[in-house]
């Protein structure tokens, strides 16, 4: 690149999921000029409300929200937008010891406390302020070198205290507990006051009335930063005095910083020059648990209410039923591994089904296989054992005048749409610091 070129723009934004979007807002409201850059043809990265072909608009992405974040929920109040609850179940399904059994909603409940609530024990010690992880406690290291399975068979409780636990944490790592880390039971039970019911509320209980794209609307009708879909980054190049991104087409945008918002599971799809660190390619390279499957089911007739869960050799952890439609019922599952279960074929997710109900037809079904899109390869963020306490703290770091951005790499609610509103906004105000520094 050319060091005395008049770049192109301020800052250049790489991926327009929510990272994007509030970091091009921030920054373009107090007078930066920002180009943002999307490889898809629509905002909104790992969330998409779209109409179904199942009858209704559904969430095929990120969904469930809650007060709790308090990024979002400053969000939500600033536009004047809604929670919805979600639909209340009246029994439960679960297999266990390979059998499958049933209960009413609280019988339940009891049988999964033992192994929920050791997982959560400590966790304020852990993370005495989970919204500012460094420099992490003697505590937080050593839990993140466990992995839920290494601290639920650490415990002297019954198989099926474990099977139970690690049914529930399969569903939340959207894959092996095997391989997510200890540590992150711990820092979403801190967010949480300790209390390992609130993880669960967080994770089910509510959605933004009439979907996420209301939210990323309302985010970005405040932004002025130029936008350009369906354009994909396959370089990023830095000098000491600026940044040229590079695109599939042959593209270069100039800027004098780049914020890049990429997955981690897909950070290394981009060519930096020169190269990113050490810490942050070997973090890219091991990348993180979620490689599962979310699915939306039309089943015939009218289903009485019903959660099921199962433990991550199923492919699906969990299927429930969300909404009625006419005379059929909307069921929403999620799978541990993508390439366990083809999610656009009816027979195969209704094969998962019947691992629980073999009563329930399946007539079609709609998803969106993120750990098999190349913009994703993810789900949701949930770290493996070491990346809190050897990782993070090193993708948070900036490289030059390049900042990773994402829900992958929050502080708080990583994973979480909150957690991706958090890291756009630090970055940009960081950005806007050394701005104001340099003028």
């Amino acid at each position: 690149m050319n060091d005395n070129h008049t770049p192109d723009t301020d800052v250049v934004i790489v991926g327009g999921g929510f990272a994007g979007v509030v970091a091009a807002r921030d920054l373009s409201r107090v007078g930066v000029d920002v180009i943002l850059l999307e490889a898809r043809d629509r905002l909104g990265g790992r969330t998409w409300y779209r109409d179904s072909p199942l009858g209704r608009p559904l969430e095929l992405g990120g969904t469930f929200v809650h007060w709790l974040q308090p990024h979002l929920w400053s969000e939500m109040v600033a536009h004047g937008l809604e929670l919805e609850p979600s639909p209340g179940v009246d029994e439960v399904y679960w297999i266990g010891d390979g059998e499958v059994h049933r209960s009413s909603v609280e019988a339940y409940s009891e049988l999964v406390v033992p192994g929920m609530a050791a997982l959560a024990e400590g966790a304020q010690t852990a993370f005495p302020m989970p919204h500012r992880l460094f420099p992490m406690t003697a505590e937080a290291v050593a839990a993140d070198r466990l992995s839920i399975t290494d601290r639920l068979t650490g415990l002297g409780l019954t198989s099926s205290q474990v099977e139970l636990a690690r049914s529930r944490w399969a569903l939340s790592f959207n894959g092996s507990p095997e391989d997510g880390s200890w540590a992150q039971a711990l820092r979403l039970s801190a967010l949480c006051a300790g209390d390992w019911r609130m993880v669960s509320e967080a994770n089910r209980a509510y959605t933004v009335a009439g979907g996420t794209g209301r939210l990323l609307e309302a985010v970005h009708r405040g932004s002025t930063a130029t936008v350009r879909l369906s354009t994909t980054v396959t370089a990023v190049h830095t000098s000491e005095t600026g940044v040229e991104v590079v695109t599939s087409d042959g593209e270069r945008v100039t800027a004098l910083h780049a914020i890049v918002t990429l997955p981690l599971n897909v950070l290394g799809s981009i060519g930096f020059h020169p190269a990113l660190s050490p810490g942050k390619q070997a973090a890219a390279g091991r990348g993180q648990v979620s490689n599962g499957v979310k699915v939306w089911m039309r089943a015939r007739g009218r289903i009485k209410p019903f959660i099921a869960f199962a433990p991550d050799d199923h492919p699906l952890t969990m299927v429930g039923t969300e909404y009625e439609l006419d005379d059929d019922t909307i069921l929403l599952g999620f799978g541990p591994h993508s390439a366990g279960l083809d999610v656009t074929d009816a027979g195969a997710v209704q094969q998962a089904v019947h691992r629980w109900r073999p009563d329930i037809e399946i007539t079609a079904v709609d998803a969106h296989d993120w750990t098999a899109d190349p913009l994703s390869g993810e789900t949701w963020a949930m770290p493996r054992t070491g990346h809190l306490s050897t990782e993070l703290e090193e993708l948070q770091r900036p490289e030059g005048r390049v900042r990773l951005a994402g829900s992958d790499y929050a502080h708080g609610w990583a994973g979480y749409i909150d957690g991706a509103l958090e890291s756009g906004r630090r970055a940009a105000r960081q950005i806007l610091d050394e701005l104001k520094e340099n003028h």
